[in-house]
């Protein structure tokens, strides 16, 4: 049971609705984190530009959702794993193993997303203060200095995420059960 209540298009503040409808026709569901931000317009305003603009960075979607789903692991975001899962396996098209792996905070196998893993993970752990091995490693795996600020932005997403739905304890949507920490396998 959510914590803060879960609103939906009708029942969110005036100024979230439009944008509530908006990700209910873009997801065909509302997602329990929507009906949490809802309740502030301008968090839910925030989660939807910047994630917008992560979209359009140039890392890939797969590279993206490294970032994302190493952050929720380490933050402990269970709906966000779900979530990002879920994104992994039906739009990411990587494998079950690796989606499992990337759940779990493992490393994946892939040198590049485990790359991606690795400095998201130094990232968080230092505040951004990454050590210049951390850095040389990431550029040595063929990324570039934007896309280490990408991996920042991403982890900023993320932490709007996470620790809003670790605020709120929402549950996790019956359309994103099937992807959750414990019932996901590979």
């Amino acid at each position: 049971m959510s914590r803060i209540p879960l609103q939906t298009v009708e029942s969110a503040p005036q100024e979230s609705q439009p944008l509530a409808a908006k990700a209910l026709a873009n997801n065909g569901f509302l997602p329990n984190l929507i009906g949490v931000l809802a309740n502030a317009p301008v968090a839910l305003e925030t989660y939807l530009t910047v994630s917008g603009i992560n979209a359009r960075a140039s890392l890939t979607l797969a590279e993206r959702e490294v970032v994302q789903l190493t952050a929720a692991a380490l933050h402990g975001c269970d709906f966000c794993l779900s979530g990002h899962t879920a994104i992994v396996a039906k739009k990411a098209q990587l494998d079950a193993v690796t989606a499992l792996n990337l759940q779990r905070g493992q490393p994946t196998g892939d040198a590049r997303l485990d790359a991606v893993q690795a400095f998201t993970k130094e990232v968080i752990a230092t505040r951004g203060a990454t050590s210049d091995a951390g850095l040389a490693a990431f550029r040595a795996a063929g990324y570039n200095d934007q896309q280490a600020l990408e991996v920042v932005l991403g982890v900023s997403l993320a932490t709007l995420c996470n620790f809003a739905n670790n605020l709120a304890k929402p549950d996790i949507n019956p359309e994103l059960l099937p992807f959750s920490p414990g019932v996901f396998q590979a």
